[in-house]
């Protein structure tokens, strides 16, 4: 069931914050074969397993938004929308999600168990809509897990500490005054404080100056306009910055910001600042790591301890800011597509992987 239901969320990918048909979907599936109790939130739901009021509270969360990508591959399953797919697997991830709900409800638990479904997780959007769900269930611990390539099929990856950097796309906005090509010096052009910005960028990143992974990764430079009777007025420098630990991204980002003001008071620009894709750290506690790594030992699982954090994003870092818990990966292979790539489908078998991961930590 649960890999019928990958097929068909598969089929009917929605990109971040529009995920009407698969939220509904969901529901529906979980309605029409358990008896959890369902909380309507809008954009996202969880469903509930209620053990008593004097057990511990776990939860378990999946994504479920799609990219904006075409699907390239023919699959029967394949994708029925143009320019949207499901190249990262949230839709297994959901699946999984979903299969581990049934099984709770057939054979029960001794724990309250919250099944969280999470929206926009692309955009890093999703989970800070949901955080006010762990205070008020008062969470005791909350897992995920990610398919990940690069990985010996079926193995876990788990790690203390961040396992995923944090990162935001910064865009800093720069306008003069507009004048014609031919008498630059009576206009206010952003070209040249853009290039200061863009020299000052290694030396605000030097390993030297920080104690973990930094990165300001120039992703566009948008200057004037295509017309050559015209000197540039104004410019976009679009950036993505990065970092194994939340508080140099913060440090980082305020360089950015205050070099920027400099360069705009000294060419007298206006400067402002514009913020988007903003990740957390996701950082696992040592105690719920622990368990995932006892439950893999339990269950025949292999097991591999990854040695450093992964420079991409993930918004579940929200959810261990506010209570235990822990994310890992599930390998597709080593040779396989990776995610967010042409190649790439979510491999059905991980399903049941996920699964019973998640049937071990409920114990």
């Amino acid at each position: 069931m649960a890999k019928k239901l990958r097929h068909e969320l598969h089929q009917h990918p929605e990109l971040s914050n529009e995920e009407v048909w698969t939220k509904q979907h969901l529901v529906d599936f979980l309605k029409a074969n358990t008896e959890l109790e369902l909380v309507d939130k809008g954009n996202w739901f969880y469903a509930i397993y209620r053990a008593g009021t004097d057990k511990p509270n776990i939860a378990f969360r999946a994504d479920f938004d799609a990219l904006p990508m075409d699907e390239f591959i023919e699959l029967p399953w394949a994708s029925q929308y143009p320019g949207k797919a499901h190249k990262c697997g949230h839709d297994g991830h959901s699946a999984t999600l979903a299969g581990f709900a049934l099984e709770i409800d057939q054979v029960g638990a001794d724990k309250n168990i919250f099944f969280l479904f999470q929206p926009a997780e692309e955009t890093g959007d999703g989970a800070i809509q949901c955080v006010d769900f762990i205070k008020e269930h008062n969470i005791d611990e909350i897992y995920a897990y990610h398919n990940m390539s690069g990985f010996p099929y079926k193995i876990i990856g788990i790690i203390d500490g961040t396992i995923m950097c944090a990162s935001r796309g910064m865009t800093i906005h720069l306008e003069g005054a507009p004048t014609h090509a031919s008498q630059p010096e009576k206009g206010i052009n952003p070209s040249f404080a853009i290039g200061n910005i863009l020299g000052a960028i290694p030396v605000f990143t030097s390993p030297k100056k920080n104690k973990g992974l930094i990165l300001c990764t120039v992703v566009q430079i948008d200057v004037g306009e295509n017309a050559f009777g015209i000197a540039a007025s104004k410019g976009d420098l679009r950036m993505t910055i990065r970092a194994l630990y939340e508080e140099e991204l913060d440090r980082l980002q305020e360089n950015l910001e205050n070099f920027a003001k400099v360069q705009a008071e000294e060419f007298g620009l206006k400067v402002s600042f514009q913020y988007n894709d903003e990740f957390p750290e996701t950082f696992n506690h040592k105690e719920s790591a622990d368990k995932i790594r006892l439950v893999a030992k339990a269950k025949g699982m292999e097991l591999v301890e990854v040695k450093e954090a992964f420079r991409a994003s993930e918004d579940f870092g929200h959810f261990t800011k506010l209570t235990k818990g822990a994310f890992c990966f599930i390998g597709n292979g080593e040779d396989y597509p990776h995610i967010h790539t042409q190649e790439y489908d979510f491999r059905d078998e991980l399903i049941e992987s996920g699964v019973e991961l998640f049937k071990g930590l409920a114990k």
